[in-house]
């Protein structure tokens, strides 16, 4: 992402997810299978935090909270049209389905600019990205250390893995918040949810009909993010944060306890479970769900941004690989009740994270924003010319 950009790195994604699919779709033992579903989870690692990296340098900062917000719309797009699919289609198909949406993304960046934030920190022109958004100053706009304004020359910055870079406050405080709102964002249970549903509804004994019912949670997921995108840029980040973590928490309690009672014998109680996972869904994706993601091309500085981004993209998978496989396991060792307590707690852990740690980045550009984890004596904020753009 650092050295190719952003716009080729993701351009690149596409044929390998491509290939990755069509593997799928052809395999005729189960090691074809699994190599396949290797590779595609190399192309998501390289679309994850590419993709929130690109769209927050693409953007003013008034709006970049709605089309950050655009990615992890997206994605709960795509979830409910696999689960729709899956319903009806067979698995080699659903394959065949998901290639035609990787070749629709290399074809999609074509017309599109490289980022311009990128393009100055390589010390190439960006007016013509700037141009073809349409951005203003403050949209591109960079912190510069003012004893280094008289150096002709753009030196390199040094690298992340040093002492002097990885330990000052532009770069771990921003990295422990992104970090662990991704933590949270995974242990929260929300991919046990996603990835188990059926079997989590049919455990439950819920009255509904299981396929019916994990539609029904994806359908809520995609409205509820669309919520999100609407309220980002008028409410803030750390208010719909608060609210996700809030309402998680009280909703996997809620699930905890309908596996407890065990309520399916009751009419109405019976509905608890569905009720409360699509309560659950909502929560996580007015805030928890899309909102860390946008923080990760918001919070990181400039010219770490890629690196780090790409250590918080292992850190969520890594993390995501944990809840799904030990998922079985605390069911055997907590119960499924204390499982889902568990993932409650998590979630009043992240609220009370959230409160104390997290700033508000709301309205503010990315130099702005990096100025904040600054020591502010000497830094300033260099902005674009615009008149040399237009």
């Amino acid at each position: 992402m650092e050295r190719a950009g952003r716009k080729r790195t993701l351009q690149l994604s596409a044929p390998i997810s491509l290939g990755s699919w069509l593997i799928i779709s052809f395999a005729q033992n189960y090691p074809l299978l699994l190599i396949g579903r290797i590779i595609t989870g190399i192309g998501a690692g390289f679309v994850l935090a590419t993709a929130q990296v690109y769209v927050s340098e693409c953007c003013d900062p008034e709006i970049r909270g709605r089309l950050g917000s655009l990615p992890t719309l997206s994605m709960s797009f795509g979830i409910v049209i696999s689960y729709v699919s899956g319903k009806w289609l067979y698995w080699r198909y659903l394959a065949f389905l998901s290639a035609t949406f990787c070749a629709a993304l290399f074809v999609a960046l074509l017309p599109l600019p490289e980022s311009p934030v990128w393009l100055k920190s390589k010390g190439k022109d960006a007016s013509a990205s700037i141009k073809w958004l349409h951005l203003s100053a403050r949209a591109t706009a960079t912190v510069k250390e003012e004893n280094n304004e008289k150096s002709e020359k753009t030196e390199a910055p040094p690298s992340l893995f040093t002492r002097k870079v990885f330990f000052s406050p532009v770069v771990y405080k921003p990295m422990i918040i992104g970090f662990a709102l991704l933590l949270f964002q995974q242990y929260s249970g929300i991919d046990a949810v996603i990835f188990f549903t059926v079997e989590i509804f049919r455990k439950a004994g819920s009255t509904l009909d299981a396929m019916t019912a994990t539609i029904t949670v994806g359908v809520v997921q995609l409205i509820s993010n669309g919520v999100s995108t609407t309220l980002v840029d008028r409410a803030g980040r750390r208010p719909l944060l608060l609210i996700s973590a809030a309402v998680m928490c009280l909703s996997m309690g809620a699930m905890g306890a309908a596996f407890y009672f065990q309520f399916k014998e009751s009419p109405w109680l019976g509905y608890l479970p569905i009720a409360s996972l699509v309560v659950f869904m909502m929560g996580f994706s007015l805030g928890f769900g899309g909102l860390p993601f946008l923080l990760l091309g918001e919070l990181f500085p400039a010219h770490y941004r890629s690196q780090l981004s790409a250590m918080a993209s292992t850190i969520n998978l890594l993390s995501m690989f944990s809840v799904i496989k030990s998922y079985h396991a605390l069911d055997a060792a907590l119960t499924s009740a204390g499982t889902f307590w568990m993932y409650s707690c998590f979630c009043a852990i992240a609220f009370f994270f959230v409160l104390f740690m997290v700033p508000e980045t709301k309205g503010k550009s990315l130099a702005e924003i990096e100025q904040i984890f600054r020591s502010t004596k000497n830094q300033k904020v260099e902005t674009v010319n615009m008149q040399t753009v237009m």
